[in-house]
């Protein structure tokens, strides 16, 4: 029997791709490598314009705090430094590289030179840190810190296989394809956290691949089949599939005893173990009904997503959208030379007719129908919250937990009245992480001020 979770809903599939073998697709003439690609703090240059690069050198890192550095995708010169919005509309500072297509590897390249037996928890930690390996599932938090905070805490690990999302199939092909560096890489991270058996958690859409992995996995690799139902792959979600427990709100999986790596994240902690690999590609699924040969491309980070398409035959229709991730929760995108970064699963290009699946032109409302409510897997009243929104009281939101909202969009897919309830959730967080800081600002200006006249009368 398939394990799944309270809530949720089946959404469309359309696994195009689910077929499409990787292919490594050369890398571009340039290429743009942003200086945040993971949740913390940005990373600052460690390179020059006019400086040459070696294929997988450093180019930028983070000075204290949390992040990971980023690498050089080519061999090449650095031909400029300039600030670019990413994919959720912040400025980062972006290294543009001039393809040399040589790849020359950094000379620091190699493989670890002891036995997994023989390496410390602490020195896993510091490779991966070194690699610049961040969650390659959407969520980027830095691999390095998630491992350290997880070791001596938890007691299930779990791989996290569902890919709910529609449209993206590279986990599913990585899977298929690379069935030994998930579990290779997964070995490596039970050997720092002190574990005996990982969890694979994979869809039962991906048959396949589940034969695939448990062919490969022994005793201490147990895949587990999951239903297909969308959002299986949120952690909180994969943690009551798998074990039972509810993860409370406010709380970490490493507070339930449980910690989520993602399939690709784990086939890139194989690559930094055993070949010395820092993360400088990926695996990218380019879909859409615009999108002349959809496929599933393993491709050099910073490569655009206009170069993609065009790889992929470029455009047979006129774009609507593009999407950096997945239709549910991925981001709409309006350049087209935006760059591929750790956390792009897929770029979807879709037509206006596709947008407008469903749509019927007539206003918004809210029928009463529960529906939302029914299906929302964090067990909240998305129609409550849209009307609190609606009004501007905050506060009340905040009472009926709308900081617990994980933006799925489950709550949206199933609305018949077509409300954009996502969207009014997002407004009330916003306002209300922004009152927050405002509240932090006053509080340390108030502790000068205390401090300032304290010196005074002193």
């Amino acid at each position: 029997m398939a394990l799944t979770f309270k809530g949720g809903t089946h959404v469309r599939e359309y696994k195009n791709t689910r077929g499409s073998a990787i292919e490594a697709m050369p890398a571009p003439p340039t290429v743009s490598i942003a200086m945040s690609q993971h949740i913390g703090l940005h990373c600052k240059p460690v390179v020059a314009v006019g400086d040459h690069v070696y294929y997988g050198q450093v180019i930028g890192r983070v000075e204290g705090g949390l992040g990971c550095p980023v690498h050089a995708s080519v061999s090449g010169t650095v031909q400029k430094i300039e600030n670019r919005y990413n994919a959720m509309g912040v400025p980062v500072a972006h290294i543009v590289i001039e393809n040399d297509e040589q790849y020359t590897p950094d000379p620091a390249i190699k493989p670890w030179p002891k036995p997994l037996e023989e390496t410390t928890p602490d020195e896993i930690v510091g490779l991966l840190q070194e690699a610049g390996i961040a969650g390659m599932g959407g969520a980027t938090f830095p691999t390095h810190a998630k491992l350290r905070s997880a070791i001596g805490r938890v007691d299930t690990m779990i791989i996290n296989c569902a890919e709910c999302e529609p449209f993206i199939t590279a986990n599913h092909r990585v899977m298929l394809e690379r069935p030994d560096e998930i579990i290779g890489g997964a070995r490596v991270l039970l050997h720092a956290l002190g574990l005996k058996q990982a969890v694979i958690g994979v869809e039962n859409n991906k048959m396949d691949a589940v034969e695939v992995l448990r062919q490969h996995a022994g005793d201490d690799i147990r895949v587990e089949v999951l239903k297909t139902k969308y959002p299986q792959g949120d952690e909180r979600q994969l943690i009551f599939a798998v074990t039972g427990r509810e993860l409370p709100p406010g709380k970490l999986p490493a507070d339930l005893g449980c910690v989520i790596f993602n399939a690709e994240t784990t086939a890139a902690v194989w690559h930094a173990f055993y070949r010395g690999m820092p993360l400088v590609r990926r695996v990218v699924t380019v879909d859409g009904d615009c999108v002349a040969h959809p496929k599933n491309l393993l491709v050099n980070l910073g490569t655009s997503y206009r170069d993609l398409i065009n790889y992929c035959g470029g455009l047979v229709k006129d774009p609507a959208k593009i999407v950096n991730g997945g239709p549910m929760m991925g981001f709409a995108q309006w350049d087209m030379d935006g760059p591929v970064t750790k956390g792009t699963s897929a770029i979807l290009v879709l037509s206006q007719k596709f947008c407008d699946y469903g749509k019927s032109g007539q206003p918004a409302t809210c029928l009463r129908c529960g529906r939302c409510v029914k299906n929302c897997p964090m067990h909240l009243m998305p129609n409550m919250l849209v009307q609190l929104s609606l009004h501007r009281r905050y506060h009340d939101a905040a009472d009926y937990n709308v900081m617990s909202c994980v933006e799925c969009g489950t709550c949206s897919y199933n609305c018949p009245g077509q409300m954009p309830i996502v969207q009014y959730i997002r407004v009330a967080k916003g306002a209300i992480r922004a009152e927050q800081a405002a509240a932090r600002a006053r509080a340390v200006e108030q502790s000068l001020d205390k401090k300032t006249q304290g010196g005074d009368k002193s």
